[in-house]
């Protein structure tokens, strides 16, 4: 038997099978039927945080339906981004920041605290308002706390979200080239310089070598010499050797808000999937040391590494999002697909950052001990404890989640 694996390759689930359902009650009954059942999404995760050795259960397949009620609307659980952005757009609304790719979908995105960028911007599912999810019962409910967002997939199946909205806005996209880190020293100013920022480097020269600036269009354009740069002279990819067609329009034409905020065009696949991924938060105020201890075991990291984004992140108040409760930077590494080769780079990255309380992204590669883990994040001790609370005999469990939760 061909077992369902997730977009990169790298994980290859356990699952006994895999069930599309068409409607709510569908999964409202295999859930109830279920010993052990978990949601997945697209698949873009790279970490096991979505198997199951019971049944996998894929969302696309529900009513492909949104319904906007002033400034919220409410959307399928297993609806890509991409799937919803036109239609938020076409009546006026947007949400403020999106993630990279559009190709993810809504409720993977938000389970699993993914974030785009911006000081001022939260975490995907900061927008969340309310979720309907299925218990372990059968049963649907309708949950609003912090807990209950960004959850792992741990309290049950979620088949809607309820997100709160903004008026639609235009941005203007720029790629500043060759910045240099200034000893990071000026790491907030350049964060702060558009309304969304992503600095890319490739770790073997001291510079970012591609700055994306996402401003308002009523912002002017960067300086000629912006932070030491130069402007690009052309449309860029932030890998090399990639196509640049497939990434967001640039050079300061203005757009809708949907086509600026993602690196990658809803009609193209990013890549080949032929890559991994790790990430980690630090808290913005250590950013600058974090990065200087990061460029300190470059000649590990870079041998091995694709690409290397570095974004803000605002606070928020979501029990396991790795932005809970301090303003973040997140430092992405994209590597090449050979775990092997990659692992000692993730363990320098790892013992880099641990001085400065690096949380790591649950949809991405780390090794980080789950003791420390248990550490990083403080409510997650109460959030173990609800999950247990609500899913006594664990159906919604994993090895992953026991590893962590405990």
């Amino acid at each position: 038997m061909t077992r369902a694996q997730n977009w990169a390759g790298n994980v290859v689930f356990s699952a006994r099978a895999v069930h599309r359902p068409r409607s709510v009650p569908e999964v409202q009954e295999l859930v109830a039927a279920s010993d052990r059942v978990r949601a997945l999404g697209t698949g873009h995760s790279f970490s096991p945080v979505a198997d199951t050795p019971g049944d996998l259960v894929v969302l696309s397949g529900l009513p492909d339906t949104t319904t906007i009620d002033g400034d919220l609307v409410t959307v399928p659980a297993g609806m890509p981004y991409a799937g919803l952005t036109g239609r938020l757009h076409a009546a006026g609304r947007a949400l403020p920041n999106l993630g990279s790719l559009p190709h993810i979908s809504v409720a993977g995105a938000c389970a699993t605290g993914t974030h785009g960028s911006g000081d001022g911007n939260g975490a995907l599912a900061t927008r969340v308002r309310s979720a309907e999810l299925v218990r372990a019962d059968g049963t649907l409910d309708v949950v609003d706390d912090p807990a209950s967002v960004v959850a792992l997939g741990a309290l049950g199946i979620v088949t809607s979200l309820t997100l709160e909205t903004v008026p639609a806005f235009d941005l203007a996209q720029w790629v500043v080239l060759d910045v240099p880190f200034h000893g990071f020293d000026l790491l907030p100013e350049l964060l702060a310089g558009a309304y969304s920022v992503s600095a890319f480097t490739y770790w073997d020269r001291p510079v970012f070598d591609q700055v994306w600036l996402k401003r308002r269009v009523a912002d002017a354009p960067p300086e000629d010499h912006w932070m030491g740069g130069r402007p690009a002279d052309g449309p860029r990819h932030m890998t090399r050797g990639e196509p640049t067609g497939h990434c967001t329009d640039q050079l300061g034409r203005p757009g809708p808000w949907h086509e600026r905020l993602p690196h990658f065009r809803a009609g193209f696949r990013p890549s080949s999937g032929a890559e991994l991924q790790s990430e980690y938060l630090v808290p913005r105020a250590v950013a600058p040391a974090a990065l200087r201890a990061v460029e300190a075991v470059a000649e590990v990291v870079a041998p091995v590494l694709l690409v290397s984004e570095v974004r803000s992140v605002a606070a928020d108040d979501l029990w396991l999002s790795a932005a809970y409760g301090r303003d973040s930077v997140a430092v992405h590494f994209t590597w090449v697909p050979d775990a092997a080769a990659v692992a000692p780079a993730v363990a320098a990255v790892e013992a880099a950052l641990d001085p400065f309380d690096a949380r790591p992204h649950w949809g991405k590669v780390f090794t980080t001990p789950p003791g420390r883990v248990r550490e990083l994040w403080e409510r997650l001790p109460d959030f173990a404890a609800r999950a247990r609370e609500v899913d006594p005999t664990g159906k919604f469990g994993n090895p992953m989640l026991e590893t962590y939760l405990g």
